[in-house]
């Protein structure tokens, strides 16, 4: 069948991978910056939006995380903060999202005097006040924090401390967000065992710049529950087209990512802005579904990839032959992967997905 734009618009969906540094609304920023006196590349709402996609569009994981100077600038009060936050979750809940794992790092936004604790209680207020706002709007959202610490930074122990610290006022998991290249998240083991001895699941972003040897890293040696993008594990996988389908050799590493069923939270948008792939059609993405990998789909930086949930749907669809069902599987994927509790996810997938996919069945 084929999907409106109406139709996918409406569907329910969970979102694991995105950034609440990527993803701001143009005109917030322009009122944000002029408070603080942040100079920004455009004062118009429309060409700073269009400014932020062609800066990131450079083929470089390094340039694209670049623009992010300026969204950070801008997130350095406990009022900016909530603000960002709260208008993140009625944007998501806009978009369809009814489930959302906001990922952000605390350190990144001591410039003017705030604690790390600050920061965090500054977002989980907005958060909440965008799930109420939401709920009165009529759109019913569930949305948790992960903490991200800097791979290029030493501070993975402090936050994996702040993580636990606030496992019961929000925060879900952990996360190592940065360069890959040149910064392992192994630099940061004993943050990982901390927070494995503490029960706390955690995500590492791998095989997005750096390859196959950042996945296995990712698991083996780090123990991470997801991948950050993970899509280059496609390098560890011979692939040829037959009569019937696909006839594949695994690498060991690919291997143990498909026979664990690890979650891939891939972010087509964002990685054909990176390099991974030069069209949609042609990311590995849709060939890693085909081979039963526990494939997602994330928005990563909605604001410097111009996207959302609808359009990065709207474009599997379109442009890769993605169906309906392909949609609901990733979705599927994501809730019971999500870092919630079971009965959150039993919830979720129960009274919103199945019966949201259904209608749009007819």
């Amino acid at each position: 069948m084929t999907l409106s734009p109406d139709t996918i618009a409406a569907l329910p969906k969970v979102l694991l991978h995105d950034h609440l540094d990527g993803g701001l609304r143009p005109a917030t920023m322009i009122e944000l910056a002029a408070e603080v006196g942040h100079e920004l590349p455009a004062t118009n709402p429309d060409e700073l939006g269009r400014w932020f996609v062609d800066a990131a569009d450079s083929g470089t994981l390094v340039r694209y995380l670049e623009t992010f100077e300026h969204t950070v600038a801008v997130m350095q009060t406990e009022e900016a903060l909530h603000r960002v936050a709260k208008e993140a979750v009625l944007d998501l809940a806009t978009d369809g999202v009814v489930y959302a794992e906001q990922r952000y790092a605390p350190e990144q936004h001591l410039r003017r005097g705030l604690s790390l604790q600050q920061v965090v209680d500054a977002v989980h207020a907005g958060i909440a006040d965008g799930v109420a706002q939401a709920a009165e709007e009529g759109m019913r959202i569930e949305v948790g924090t992960l903490l991200s610490a800097l791979r290029q930074a030493d501070n993975a122990d402090e936050i994996a401390e702040l993580t636990l610290a606030n496992r019961d006022a929000g925060t879900v998991g952990f996360d190592i967000a940065g360069p890959e290249d040149g910064f392992p998240p192994s630099r940061q083991l004993s943050a990982f065992r901390m927070l494995r001895e503490a029960n706390m699941p955690y995500t590492v972003h791998a095989g997005e710049a750096a390859g196959v040897e950042s996945v296995w890293e990712a698991l083996q040696v780090c123990g991470a529950l997801r991948l950050g993008h993970g899509v280059r594990i496609i390098e560890d996988i011979e692939v040829e087209t037959v009569e019937d389908g696909l006839d594949a050799t695994f690498g060991q590493v690919a291997a143990w990512v498909l026979d664990r069923q690890i979650p891939l939270e891939v972010c087509p948008c964002s990685n054909l802005q990176t390099g991974i792939a030069p069209t949609i059609a042609m990311h590995p993405v849709s060939t890693l579904r085909d081979l039963g990998f526990a494939v997602t789909i994330n928005t990563d930086n909605r604001l410097m990839s111009g996207t959302s949930m609808t359009h990065e749907m709207q474009l599997l669809t379109g442009e890769a032959g993605w169906d309906l069902d392909d949609l609901e599987e990733a979705t599927l994927q994501a809730a019971w992967n999500a870092f919630a509790p079971y009965h959150v996810k039993q919830a979720i997938v129960t009274d919103q997905i199945i019966p949201g996919f259904e209608a749009a069945r007819g």
